[in-house]
């Protein structure tokens, strides 16, 4: 490999690192809770950026604006995840503790279901996001659209995200580096794969 392309390799290698080390401290800098949404808004701007060819911007800086600016409204957006999610704990928590006999049993399964395609749609949040210009309201409502009628994209991003989970289980050094980036990066790729297919049939002649 030639030198060049040496030098090309470590740039990106940096470039993954650094978005990734942001999106950890930035999270951290909202105690979690209030850093979370903003964080990953962040990321999922400049992993887009990266995906279409944009490369030539500097993390940080772009991180810490798009953090900054939509702080506010990604949070009150997050407001409502939160809630919902703590709402599907409890179920189950409940349904694990108190109830028995089968139909506990399918009880159980179908929170689980409704679970893992509420964790798709905070992942197609992202990405929606950062990619289209919508009311709050529209936001969360694409969102779980996305991921109960994009069957084929869900399965892919849970596979991907299942994948990128075993790699990191496995190296757990690997946290503090592509922790944030390579799900982001899996997701946005697939995302913008299902909003280019459903913009091209949106703009054919009726």
């Amino acid at each position: 490999m030639k030198k060049g392309s040496w030098v090309n390799v470590f740039d990106w290698i940096w470039r993954v690192i650094s978005a990734n080390l942001c999106w950890i401290a930035f999270t951290i800098l909202g105690l979690g809770v209030l850093g979370f949404f903003p964080s990953s808004v962040a990321l999922f701007t400049i992993v887009r950026k990266w995906i279409r060819h944009d490369t030539d911007l500097s993390v940080w800086k772009t991180f810490k604006h798009v953090y900054v600016k939509e702080w506010k409204r990604t949070n009150g957006i997050g407001l409502v995840f939160y809630s919902i999610g703590l709402f599907l704990f409890v179920d189950i928590r409940i349904v694990m503790g108190i109830m028995t006999g089968v139909f506990s049993i399918f009880l159980l399964v179908f929170l689980y279901f409704v679970a893992f395609l509420f964790i798709m749609s905070i992942g197609y949040f992202f990405s929606i996001y950062v990619h289209y210009q919508l009311s709050t309201k529209e936001y969360i409502k694409q969102s779980f659209l996305f991921a109960v009628t994009s069957f084929g994209p869900t399965i892919w991003i849970g596979a991907g995200l299942l994948m990128v989970g075993m790699v990191m289980w496995k190296i757990p050094g690997l946290l503090l580096f592509i922790s944030g980036v390579a799900p982001a990066y899996w997701m946005m790729r697939v995302c913008l794969s299902r909003f280019s297919k459903l913009e091209r049939i949106a703009n054919q002649p009726s």
